[in-house]
């Protein structure tokens, strides 16, 4: 008897492990395909002088597209919508990449830079999670926090034009995305996360909150034309 629960639960580990393995997988295989897909579309966008769609427009597409992907997570169509929401948040990127490139006298070196920070951020925080295999699932609250402390925030900049509040706000989202990126490889490691759809989904928008936040702070300490 005691032979058979050991062995049960050594498969079961196994299998647990197996598992694991394979959202890791699909997590990082399809989030480098979305990225891949967004820096086109952010580049055909730039290239064409596509224009910006404007916040209220913006906001509910994303939002759109992120409820969308969250119903159909389950199935292949959940791709095709991660693809979509992904290539959206690209093409949101257009306008603004041409705005620093023509705007900013070394605009190409900030975007260039704020891309290489991301890179650099991301895969730290990543393969620090992935090689110490730390429980980082008490960021839950700290990350909750953090989204309302940030809203509140985005808001008041809405009414006041204030360059330290925005400075803050960029801060403020390098942090909150560092934090995502640690939550949720760490909910991938130990079973919390179990789509890898969903999973990309928030990796995808922690990067993506990076790269803004990142050029943000850059281009308010660099000189305009």
């Amino acid at each position: 008897m005691a032979y058979s629960l050991g062995k049960e639960k050594a498969i079961s580990r196994s299998s647990s492990v197996l598992a694991t393995n394979a959202v890791l997988r699909n997590t990082y295989g399809l989030l480098g395909l979305t990225l891949f897909f967004s820096g086109l579309v952010a580049w055909w966008a730039a290239a064409t002088n596509a224009p910006s769609l404007g916040l209220i427009v913006t906001l509910v597409c994303v939002y759109g597209l992120m409820f969308l992907t969250q119903a159909l997570r389950n199935s292949s169509w959940g791709l095709v919508s991660c693809f979509g929401f992904t290539g959206f948040m690209g093409y949101t990127l257009g306008p603004l990449l041409n705005l620093y490139i023509h705007g900013f006298s070394n605009g190409a070196e900030l975007v260039g830079m704020a891309a290489g920070g991301t890179g650099i951020i991301f895969l730290g925080l990543s393969a620090y999670v992935l090689m110490t295999k730390k429980d980082f699932s008490y960021l839950s609250g700290f990350i909750f926090i953090g989204c309302m402390t940030l809203l509140i925030a985005m808001i008041v900049s809405f009414l006041i034009h204030a360059p330290a509040l925005q400075l803050a706000i960029s801060a403020g989202f390098i942090l909150l995305s560092s934090g995502l990126i640690l939550y949720q490889t760490s909910q991938i490691i130990y079973g919390g996360e179990r789509n890898y759809i969903m999973a990309t989904i928030t990796l995808y928008v922690s990067i993506y909150n990076l790269f803004v936040s990142l050029l943000s702070i850059l281009g308010a300490f660099s000189g305009r034309r």
